[in-house]
């Protein structure tokens, strides 16, 4: 099997839950048909989007197993889901997730080290943990913001794509400055970068880039579809799109993930609210209309692109 994943979105997947806290799977189900009918170009499943520092490993390898079914190989899915400190720990996570069936796993980059250790480190405990994952796996790297976010150096990056084990990376520098010196040492192997920041991803894109993977495709996946396939086709109106998706992207400072379940409650994917990792509280009248406005405001922009 090829693993040179497709250019594109991956969207980073919410996790819907019911009113007495179990995953919701039929909206699940309902949310992966959304992603694809918008466009994806793949899913990113079991990330910090689906508070998979609040899923137990048995919710994790569920979700994970049932997207990956779900998505009945129309898309790629990958898949991530290693949250404890141990690296034992850890790859039992990881391997349970290699078990249902995930086209890569990825690796949190700030597992594998506490945020003081420098990047001497960090490869010690990265080899360590790729002798206890079975070597036809499959991996990428998320560089996830919490508990703390560790970018990985291009120097690292150069060395894990030379193993031939890492297909996806998920990047959150950022940086163009660092996207720029990470898409040069990659170029050449199979190892692609998946931009997950709104205001670098045109310039991402046209530097090498192969797409999106981040928290707006929760909210408008098909406009940056368009972006992705449409950038190098027609630049001045793909200038305009990415700034309005710019602009959009500053709800992500609100009550996330909250204000997306709100989203996908409006457009009839989700029944409810309810969240582990946020207090719904939070998300006030104001926030409501921010959201609402922002429901019309794509509608209208869609019409356009």
């Amino acid at each position: 099997m090829c693993r040179k994943f497709p250019k594109g979105v991956y969207p980073v997947m919410l996790t819907p839950f019911t009113e007495d806290d179990h995953v919701d799977y039929e909206a699940l189900e309902r949310l992966i048909e959304w992603y694809i009918s918008q466009g994806a170009a793949g899913l990113f499943a079991v990330c910090q989007s689906s508070e998979m520092f609040f899923l137990s490993l048995e919710e994790r390898v569920g979700i994970s197993r049932f997207v990956k079914e779900k998505a009945a190989g129309r898309v790629p899915v990958v898949s991530s889901g290693h949250v404890s400190d141990s690296l034992k720990d850890q790859a039992e996570e990881l391997t349970a997730i290699a078990s249902t069936g995930a086209d890569a796993v990825i690796l949190l980059t700030n597992r594998l080290a506490r945020e003081c250790d420098d990047d001497d480190i960090w490869l010690d405990n990265l080899k360590k943990l790729l002798e206890m994952i079975p070597d036809d796996v499959p991996l990428g790297f998320y560089e996830c913001p919490y508990p703390y976010k560790r970018v990985i150096s291009p120097k690292l990056l150069r060395w894990c794509a030379e193993t031939g084990r890492f297909y996806f990376i998920k990047d959150t520098s950022c940086s163009l400055e660092n996207i720029k010196a990470k898409l040069e040492v990659i170029r050449g192997t199979e190892l692609q970068l998946y931009n997950a920041n709104t205001s670098t991803l045109l310039e991402s894109l046209e530097m090498g880039a192969a797409g999106y993977s981040g928290v707006m495709a929760n909210f408008h996946p098909r406009l940056y579809a368009e972006l992705c396939d449409s950038y190098a086709k027609d630049r001045e109106r793909m200038r305009g799109l990415a700034d309005f998706l710019t602009i959009a992207s500053f709800i992500e400072r609100q009550v996330y993930p909250v204000n997306a379940k709100f989203y996908q409650r409006q457009i009839g994917n989700f029944s409810g609210i309810h969240t582990r990792s946020k207090d719904t509280d939070l998300f006030n009248a104001t926030c409501v209309l921010e959201t609402q406005q922002l429901i019309r405001l794509t509608d209208a922009v869609e019409k356009i692109y």
